[in-house]
């Protein structure tokens, strides 16, 4: 009985930055799982573009493939130290991080609510709980997702829809996997992780997976950490 809470035959599943690493891994979950993935890039919508964002769910509307499943993965990611940091790189990492996240919950929601059955993820980051010196933009982007799908989460459990926080440490992903390879500082972060490791994308899946289901259906307003132990106080 248990397995077939996870069945997401049916659905359909939209996940943002889905052709490659952590987004692509949930993915692939959730089509092995049965659902109709859409994957999505920048070319396919570039969440930068507030305008791009409209034509998109405009599209998705039109063709009756507005999702049931929403995951909010991609983001931007800037190291550069607070005190230089550019406000028109702040501005388009609040843009694709937050702004457009809201902007697709909104877009989402009057289908889950009809149909009395939704799911809304954020793909958060372990620096909501430990901030990286170069990246205060990025964390502070985080922390605002977080606490929205708090928010959100209170609004809209009566109508089954649930609203969480999937939230990941240290992961070999394009992103990381230069600085990753480096001994000296590798060593270092791995050194720092209770596991002793990273992550793999499909680290991350199971987690997804778990939130988009039934099998998660009591979850929400949650922040699930696939972090190794990192976040946990030292």
């Amino acid at each position: 009985m248990l397995k077939e809470k996870f069945d997401l035959t049916g659905k359909i599943a939209l996940v943002t930055g889905s052709t490659r690493g952590i987004g692509k891994a949930i993915g692939d979950a959730f089509e092995e799982y049965g659902a109709k993935v859409i994957r999505h890039n920048t070319k396919v919508c570039d969440l930068s573009d507030p305008v791009a964002i409209e034509s998109f769910f405009d599209r998705l509307d039109a063709e009756g493939s507005m999702p049931d499943i929403l995951v909010a993965n991609a983001s931007l990611q800037a190291k550069i130290p607070w005190t230089g940091f550019p406000m028109d790189e702040a501005q388009k990492e609040i843009q694709i991080n937050f702004l457009a996240t809201l902007r697709m919950f909104q877009r989402c929601y009057p289908k889950m609510k009809a149909q009395k059955w939704g799911r809304l993820i954020t793909v958060g980051s372990v620096n909501e709980r430990r901030p990286h010196p170069d990246m205060c933009v990025y964390a502070a982007t985080k922390s605002a997702q977080e606490n929205l799908v708090r928010n959100i989460a209170r609004q809209v459990a009566a109508e089954e829809i649930t609203v969480n926080n999937l939230c990941p440490g240290v992961f070999y992903t394009d992103r990381n996997k230069e600085c990753l390879a480096d001994p000296v500082y590798g060593s270092k972060v791995t050194a720092a992780i209770p596991m002793h490791d990273y992550a793999m994308p499909e680290d991350a899946a199971g987690a997804a997976l778990l939130l988009a289901s039934d099998a998660g259906r009591y979850i929400t307003g949650a922040t699930i950490m696939v972090d190794g132990g990192l976040s946990l106080p030292g």
